[in-house]
């Protein structure tokens, strides 16, 4: 009789991308936990779904709403998940729920579907392989401060979300911590009737959106280009690392492995230095 709760991924803004899955796990859900329910309400009105039992789960409430979750999954029900747009639990409420289902043993399930984050990147012809997700920056203080120094030297493209508000902030923030002709894609009101997808360099982003007459409207995703890998170090930092480890009493061997590990190195390349290092010390 357990329970299982459903994560399903609802629209970004376009009804026609709510998947015939998603909508039969809407329409046997016993409950339908979301973050809105008039948003969620007509959702299901759109899709043909009779009315269902509504759960509000929000980021407000989210914490204090699991215990109630847990009890219709105990006596057997199904929840489904629902954010008010896209995935549940990314950048929306459903972290904790999700968590504290599976550590109380129910089954946790997902009906994929629109992402945000996923979908820009897709579109951004930024690399794609490897890659991380931000969310919504830090808003200001150390915290935000921090994670600037971190994307500026991020080699990986970064997808972030940003508000109309804050836009400006971020891509003058972005611009100082990594320079202004890091390149970016801006991405705004995905899959609804005003999609835009701006591309160029993060100063003429900046230029561009000071620009725009009545400011940023609309949901923001960015793609931001990873930072150039560091260039490799060269011998004086090689000779270093080994003097460093030799002095601390490792023989060399053992120097040579730690060394070319730390620096990300071939140990051939460390050992030809511990080489001269013997043949010429000092």
């Amino acid at each position: 009789m357990a329970g299982t709760l459903v994560l399903v991924a609802t629209p970004l803004g376009n009804m026609g991308d709510l998947s015939p899955r998603a909508v039969e796990a809407l329409a046997a859900a016993d409950c339908v936990a979301c973050e809105d329910t008039r948003r969620t309400g007509r959702l299901l009105e759109l899709a043909g779904i009779r009315a269902r039992r509504l759960a509000a789960v929000h980021e407000h409430n989210e914490a204090s709403m699991v215990g109630a979750i847990l009890a219709r999954l105990e006596v057997g029900e199904t929840v489904a998940l629902v954010s008010d747009a896209g995935m549940p639990g990314i950048s929306d409420p459903g972290q904790r729920l999700v968590r504290a289902v599976a550590d109380a043993g129910y089954q946790v399930t997902v009906v994929p579907g629109p992402s945000a984050g996923v979908s820009a990147l897709a579109i951004s012809g930024m690399a794609t392989d490897r890659w991380v997700f931000e969310g919504f920056l830090p808003r200001k203080g150390q915290d935000r401060s921090a994670r600037l120094v971190q994307l500026g030297a991020e080699v990986r493209t970064v997808v972030a979300y940003e508000s109309p508000h804050r836009l400006a902030a971020t891509l003058a923030d972005l611009v100082q911590a990594c320079g202004a002709e890091r390149r970016v894609v801006v991405v705004r009101e995905l899959t609804k009737l005003h999609e835009e997808v701006w591309r160029g360099t993060v100063a003429d982003a900046l230029a561009a959106v000071e620009a725009r007459e009545g400011g940023p409207r609309g949901e923001y995703v960015l793609v931001l280009e990873g930072a150039p890998p560091p260039p490799p170090p060269g011998e004086g930092a090689i000779e270093a690392a080994l003097t460093g480890e030799l002095t601390g009493g490792a023989d060399a061997k053992a120097a040579v492995a730690r060394v070319a590990r730390a620096l990300g190195v071939p140990k051939r390349e460390v050992y030809d230095v511990a080489v001269r290092l013997r043949r010429h010390p000092g």
